[in-house]
């Protein structure tokens, strides 16, 4: 080889390390743009969701795509069960019945109990409550109704 092939191959390896050094410079700002647009485009919108009057307090998964949530809107607290294609509303607490960070660390599944129980409620309890209340409004609507058939076969 030549002298001056030797210098062409020199240059072309010189030139193939300066443009992958570029390409690398280039898409470790491009990286570094996107970062920090994230950054600021999160900011943003976790401003403005503590603007609202609706906040999550805590959620916990149950299972695949079902979560159980604890929501405060305005001065009100909502357990919410979150499904897929539905919301349900479980029950209304009181701020009373809400555990501290501390204590939710130490026991996830109760609430605590109002000042006048002065023990703790585990969240079946008040899932069983909530059953109870509502099997005795359908009984109740059943003897309500009962009452009415008897009524028209007397007349």
């Amino acid at each position: 080889m030549s002298c001056q092939n030797m210098i062409l191959l020199a240059v072309n390896r010189v030139e193939s390390v300066a443009q992958f050094l570029t390409v690398t410079v280039i898409f470790l700002f491009v990286l570094g743009i996107t970062f920090l647009t994230s950054k600021w485009i999160a900011g943003y919108q976790k401003g403005l969701q503590l603007s609202g009057n609706i906040h999550v307090v805590e959620t916990s998964r149950i299972a695949n795509g079902k979560y159980i949530q604890i929501v405060q809107v305005g001065t009100k607290y909502l357990a919410i069960a979150v499904c897929k294609d539905t919301v349900t509303t479980l029950c209304e607490l009181t701020e009373e019945e809400l555990l501290s960070e501390e204590q939710s660390g130490n026991d996830k599944n109760t609430l605590k109990a109002s000042k006048t129980t002065g023990g703790s409620k585990s969240f079946q309890d008040i899932l069983d409550k909530m059953k109870h209340t509502k099997n005795e409004s359908h009984s109740e609507s059943y003897e309500e109704i009962s009452r009415a058939n008897e009524e028209e076969k007397d007349s």
